[in-house]
């Protein structure tokens, strides 16, 4: 029988697995808070029995997060961590310091299929899905190595989180837990291109945590030349779906917008943006696009940020520039993955 991945569980479902193996319920409590004190082995379960160890190694894995490479910034000491899997795969992650505390962005998928145009881990490709362990795993590793207790999630990092909907439900049930982290949801945000029916299920959960939607363009001309997601899902049919959550939800929405210069950063735009968006219970977060290699995009100058922001704020908007943290580092992801898998190819 093919071993379980028990960080991937819930307590409940450790629960049952062990009252069927004829274990108390109180071991069952102390399996799962050791999990999700980030062990790596059951060896490291020091109040249970050699017995019940050996016991969980033949049923049972625990997936981790190794460190295989750590950058640190001179600027803001943002950390970014390429992180490897069991079976090779590697993913990034940002963890950031604010006023409010530490602040991590994971990844969700091992690449993306998403293929936007500006985006380094598009260009990547996509392996798989991430299991909610490895998600979790994530964050158990930064907090480690760091030191720190992070009390903000950001989905954000590598991957579409809406397309691998499932497990990242089940991610968000396990990191929430009062016998884990417990981080609450109102201290999560999830970041989507743009993925319609996923978002519709996710207001009518209820979950409370903030959707961050990654808009980059305010028609569907400039939107699908940059994000194929558009080709299925439209700018008018997505704003729709985020009118939707911020009702059933009462929760504010952040719109993500790269500003391209020469692309999507005109009066125009803006103007075009202010009217779609007004009235909508939002936030604009204007970000400096990436100087990824290939593309041949350039961010936009900041008084034409200056001048974008001006025309939103006429419409009733709030919108910011994005902080830019840990800019010495690449800390937008996909970046590392990618060098990485150059110095190993030796393409």
């Amino acid at each position: 029988m093919a071993q379980k991945e028990m960080n991937s569980m819930t307590e409940e479902e450790i629960l049952r697995d062990f009252k069927e193996q004829g274990m108390p319920a109180f071991r069952a409590r102390q399996v799962y808070q050791w999990l999700h004190r980030g062990v790596h082995s059951f060896e490291q379960m020091t109040d249970q029995s050699k017995q019940t160890r050996g016991l969980l190694a033949e049923k049972y894995y625990i997936s981790v997060a190794t460190i295989e490479k750590k950058l640190i910034s001179n600027y803001d000491n943002t950390i970014k961590y390429l992180f490897r899997f069991a079976d090779g795969e590697m993913v990034e992650s940002v963890l950031m310091q604010y006023r409010h505390g530490y602040t991590i962005c994971i990844s969700t998928q091992v690449g993306c299929k998403m293929g936007c145009t500006f985006c380094a881990t598009g260009q990547g490709g996509f392996s798989r899905n991430l299991t909610p362990a490895e998600m979790l795993a994530q964050v158990q590793a930064a907090q480690q190595d760091a030191g720190v207790r992070i009390s903000n999630i950001v989905l954000m990092g590598m991957g579409e989180p809406l397309d691998n909907y499932e497990n990242v439900l089940r991610f968000l049930e396990l990191v929430s837990s009062e016998r884990g982290l417990n981080i609450g949801m109102r201290h999560i945000s999830l970041s989507t291109c743009g993925v319609v029916d996923k978002i519709y299920d996710l207001a009518d959960r209820k979950l409370q945590l903030t959707l961050s939607v990654s808009l980059h363009a305010p028609n569907d001309q400039i939107r699908s030349q940059t994000m194929p997601v558009n080709h299925k899902w439209g700018v008018d049919e997505l704003l729709k779906a985020c009118r939707y959550y911020s009702e059933v939800t009462h929760r504010r929405i952040s719109f993500e917008y790269a500003m391209i210069s020469g692309v999507n950063d005109s009066d125009a735009c803006a103007r075009e943006l202010g009217r779609k968006l007004r009235g909508t219970l939002s936030h604009i977060n204007l970000i400096p696009v990436n100087q990824v290699t290939g593309t041949g995009y350039h961010s936009a100058s900041v008084e034409r940020q200056q001048a974008f922001i001006r025309i939103l704020e006429k419409n009733g908007l709030t919108a910011t520039v994005r902080r830019t943290l840990g800019s010495d580092i690449n800390a937008s992801c996909g970046q590392l993955r990618r060098r990485q898998q150059e110095e190993v190819t030796g393409l």
